[in-house]
Parts: C-alpha cells; structure tokens; sequence
C-alpha cells in the first residue's frame, strides 16, 4: 500500500506554526506533497529525517511554490513544464517511482473578472500534453491544488459562483477535457454523489464554519492504475490553512 496526500497550505512556514509537523506525523504519508509553500531556498529548515525533500521555488519572493517529502527515494525528478513561459512560479514537480509518475501541481488561479484565464487556457492544454508525455513511460498519479470545482456537487454555491475564477465554464472544461483524456478523479470515483465535503474555504464570511466550500485539491490518476486504487479521502477535519489537506491510498 502506498498513501499519498496532498496540502495547499498557503505559506508553509505560518502553516507550521499552526501544526504543520503534527499532521504530517498523524497521517504519516509515504509521499506528502505540499502548494503554495510562499518560500525561497534557504527561508525554511524542515526536520523530516524519514523523507526525502524536493523544492520548487517561484522566481517572486512570497508567491506560489510546491514541494514533495517523500520516505521513498525517487528514480528521478523534474522541476516545471520544460516550457521557460510557465515555469518561473514553481508550480509543478514530478516524482518518478517505479510504478509510476507522482506529480504535485499548483494550477495558476484566473483571478478576479478572470484577468488571468488567457494564461490559465495555454497552462491547461501545455499541462495535459506533459502529463499524456509521461504517460507513455508510465502511469501518472497528479495531485495538488488544480484551482478549479469541476461540478455543481463540488462547490456550496455554483448558481453565484457561476463565471468566477475556479467555476468558469472554461475551467471546468478543461478538467473535463483532462478525465476525458484518461484520468481518474479518485474523489469522485469511490463518491460519486457525495455532497458538501470541500477542501477549501474562504477566510472570509466564517465560510469553514458554515462549511460553505470548495473542492478544488485532487488526486487524478491515469485509468491504467484504476484497479489499485484502495481509497480517497478529504480531511476536512484538519486546520492549518484555507485549504485541508487531500489523501489517497494505492494498492
């Protein structure tokens, strides 16, 4: 079995300070990928003898970046698209195990009146085709924060939320466009019509209060691992951040 889990955390080194260690500890993770760790190298000195650590940095200071802590040492690893446009905010790592592809990602957000969507369109599509690259080696396991709620089911107020950032039409088509690809959204997969489980909430309005949410953190994975998938779970239940962190077993 192997347990992987995913956390936006939204500035790694207040999320410490907020238990960070501690859940890494209790959910106790052969891979734990980290977005949005809003660091520089050398800015965080992580205690994790059992793990392995790699970094991706974003060029700006305070902004965007991923990491993965993982207790099994990778074949190789890779930083970014390959594509210098997309990949000055550290948004993606690739882990290569034997079986398969680990890869976190941080999807760019469109931002308010979608001032970014034209960037997030050419991201989507330059993004699949990497992901369908890896996959003619082997399967692909891709988790992190992809900053969109694909269904209605995946968020408290669609009808409002309509042509926002995160539940544009074109958003959400292009994650369609990625599980018609040959993508699994494991979540989805084992509850299919399971309502109000979110993994992010505004700070704003005492939104995590009201639970008034979205699922916006996955794990997708290629459909060729569909029989070894064990189980998905959404930890709503651990703070630290807007965000809670996202699980999922493989056999």
């Amino acid at each position: 079995m192997m347990k992987l889990v995913s956390w936006n955390v939204n500035g790694l080194r207040a999320c410490v300070k907020k238990g960070f260690l501690d859940v890494m500890d209790e959910l106790d993770a052969d891979v734990f990928c980290v977005q949005e760790t809003k660091l520089q190298e050398g800015q965080i000195d992580l205690d994790l003898p059992e793990y392995y650590q790699y970094w991706n940095y974003a060029d700006k200071k305070g902004y965007s970046g991923t990491a993965i802590f993982t207790k099994i040492e990778p074949e190789s690893v890779a930083y970014g698209l390959g594509i210098d446009e997309f990949d000055h905010e550290g948004r993606v790592i690739t882990l290569e195990f034997d079986e398969y592809y680990v890869v976190t990602c941080y999807t760019p957000n469109s931002q308010s009146e979608l001032a970014r969507l034209p960037f997030r369109m050419e991201w989507e599509n330059h993004f699949r085709e990497y992901l369908k690259h890896l996959e003619e080696t082997k399967p692909v396991v891709l988790c992190g924060d992809l900053n969109v709620a694909h269904q209605e089911i995946d968020l408290k107020n669609p009808k409002t939320n309509h042509k926002n950032a995160g539940f544009s039409d074109e958003e959400r088509g292009k994650f369609t466009e990625l599980l018609e690809s040959g993508f699994i959204d494991s979540f989805r997969y084992f509850y299919p019509d399971t309502e109000e489980v979110y993994s992010w909430w505004s700070y704003r309005f005492k939104a995590r209060e009201k639970n008034a949410g979205w699922r916006i953190d996955y794990f997708c994975v290629s459909k060729e691992l569909e029989d070894q998938l064990a189980d998905a779970t959404i930890h709503t239940e651990i703070y630290g951040s807007d965000h809670c962190p996202v699980e999922l077993v493989i056999e």
